[in-house]
């Protein structure tokens, strides 16, 4: 699949722009960038992070890769100040012309200061603005090579503004921390966060699209039935929501994921997502809903709702209730208060008592009922987390490893005998259960949910056993009772396991196994699904997923 990159900003009327560039810097400001967290479109190697750019340590650097414009390296002086000086110490790859701009909200910039004649060495520069964010914005390289900064000062003072009433949650913010006693991968926190930014931005260029015009945003599926189905928008839409702040084109591409779900309702429940649509953009096969894009993208709007308010284009709390309630009467079952398979399945028919694992999202299930009110959610997740400990306990003892699908959900629930939906394997560990460990982790790293914890305890220990630490072991697919059933690696299998690893504080060696496994994983262009769920696993583990 030819790929398309996706640039941060138009380079039109770059060299017009009405600048004051005043005399002398405020003397009474002081710098107020150091050891601020930063982030920054590209490193040249893990040895030149942009952390580097703000340790106040003029031997060490960041620099981005070399021969690629644009490139930006962005600060987040963590709330609102004003500025009123810029410091750039340059390495000998330095930017002939670049701009310095701020923002109230890591979205929308401002500039403060723009060159074409940029000359290297040490750029002092009195400017006069405000944000929270600060970033040199390069589209000029005036080497060779790429932009490299020994260090980039900002000068300023608070204003007390916070977040300036843009993105209340900045990617790379950390302002949710998980429950006590989770693990994160070895290395500093800037180099963590810059390695997920770096595989966002490749996920970006391989799959986010604007194919059909209207305004609208898509993630294509080259390895699903149809170009675009509703688990792809969903995973695009919670991972634009989260990575707000570090990709000022997050709130645009969000809203146009929004119109899209908009513009292609269910035809059983019109505040839900049609399933699948072809290459000219039309709902098929019955134009009906998925339970599993229908999850996420109610949470991606709660997301946005806590992101940017809900008081612009789109109003992301009312269409996220809309969407909650509309899950609640067409794809929860009301008797098992288990979640079917979509709201095409209705009381009488065969598929009425059968659920799918991989869409067992507790910490969804908190997040609709704390947006909602709704006492129901409550009952929700503890139906889910009691099958998941009794499938565990009954089907999986040596294992913990979870099921397709479940059957006979009204009686006795037990996994699918054979194919019930998809193949042969929809009672085994296969393509749809392989994200149980990242699901089930999700919520116990945020809440400390004892039975997710125990859950995905479970699991770690088993696969860390199964595999003798080596992440190069987990193979694709497994009966529940660990027998494997095909060979090969690929990171819809691998990677959900780091988040289980996360849970155990004796598995920090494990855990870093399985993050150096991802980082040396090239990304996956024809496969949506494993680069998405890769991508939403180097979120967690980062320390970046958050409830709303």
């Amino acid at each position: 699949m030819r790929r398309r990159s996706v640039s941060l900003l138009g380079l039109a009327g770059l060299l017009a722009l009405p600048l004051t560039v005043l005399p002398q810097a405020q003397a009474a400001d002081g710098p107020v960038s150091t050891g601020k967290t930063v982030t920054a479109s590209s490193v040249e190697t893990s040895a030149f992070g942009p952390g580097l750019a703000v340790d106040g340590n003029t031997g060490t650097r960041w620099a981005s890769l070399e021969g690629v414009d644009p490139q930006w390296i962005r600060i987040d002086l963590g709330a609102d100040h004003t500025i009123s000086r810029i410091k750039l110490n340059w390495e000998d790859a330095y930017g002939k012309t670049y701009r310095i701009q701020t923002s109230a909200d890591g979205s929308t910039w401002s500039d403060v200061y723009s060159t074409t004649a940029g000359d290297g060495a040490t750029d002092d520069l009195t400017v006069s603005g405000s944000g929270r964010y600060v970033r040199m914005y390069g589209t000029g390289r005036g080497t060779a090579y790429g932009y490299s900064l020994w260090e980039f000062e900002v000068y300023g003072a608070p204003t007390g503004g916070g977040g300036g009433g843009g993105t209340a949650v900045p990617f790379g913010s950390h302002l949710k921390p998980y429950t006590a006693g989770m693990l994160k991968p070895s290395g500093s926190q800037a180099t963590i966060d810059q390695k997920v930014v770096e595989y966002y931005n490749k996920w970006k260029s391989a799959f986010v699209r604007q194919n059909c015009g209207n305004g609208w945003y898509q993630i294509i599926s080259p390895d699903a039935d149809h170009p675009y189905v509703a688990e792809a928008q969903g995973y695009g839409m919670v991972v634009t929501a989260t990575m707000a702040g570090a990709d000022p084109d997050a709130k645009k591409i969000f809203d146009g994921l929004v119109k899209w779900k908009i513009d292609h309702p269910s035809s059983v429940n019109p505040n839900l997502l049609a399933a699948e649509q072809d290459v000219a953009c039309k709902s098929v096969n019955g134009g009906d809903g998925a339970t599993d894009g229908d999850m996420d993208v109610a949470y991606g709007l709660l997301l946005a709702d806590k992101q940017w308010g809900s008081t612009g284009t789109y109003n992301y709390k009312d269409l996220a209730l809309k969407h909650i309630a509309a899950i609640k009467k067409d794809e929860l079952n009301p008797t098992t208060k288990l979640l079917k398979l979509g709201d095409w399945s209705s009381s009488g028919d065969q598929y009425y008592y059968i659920t799918r694992t991989s869409d067992w999202m507790v910490d969804h299930f908190r997040a609709f009922r704390t947006a909602s009110g709704d006492t129901t959610w409550d009952a929700v997740r503890t139906a889910h987390q009691t099958q998941i400990s009794r499938l565990q306990s009954t089907y999986a003892s040596g294992t913990g490893l979870l099921p397709d699908f479940v059957v006979d959900t009204n009686t006795t629930p037990k996994p699918a005998p054979g194919e019930v939906l998809e193949d042969p394997n929809d009672g085994a560990y296969w393509w749809n259960a392989c994200r149980t460990p990242w699901r089930i982790a999700d919520d116990a790293v945020t809440s400390g949910d004892a039975t997710s914890l125990a859950a995905a305890r479970k699991l770690n220990s088993w696969i860390k056993t199964k595999t003798g630490g080596d992440p190069n072991k987990i193979a694709i697919g497994y009966k529940l009772n660990g027998t494997q059933i095909s060979a090969g690696s690929e990171a819809a299998f691998f990677a959900p396991f780091a988040v289980a690893a996360m849970t155990d504080s004796g598995s920090q060696a494990w855990l870093d196994a399985l993050w150096n496994k991802m980082l040396a994983t090239p990304i996956d262009t024809s496969s949506y699904f494993s680069a998405s769920i890769q991508l939403q696993v180097m979120i967690t583990a980062s320390g970046n997923h958050w409830v709303p």
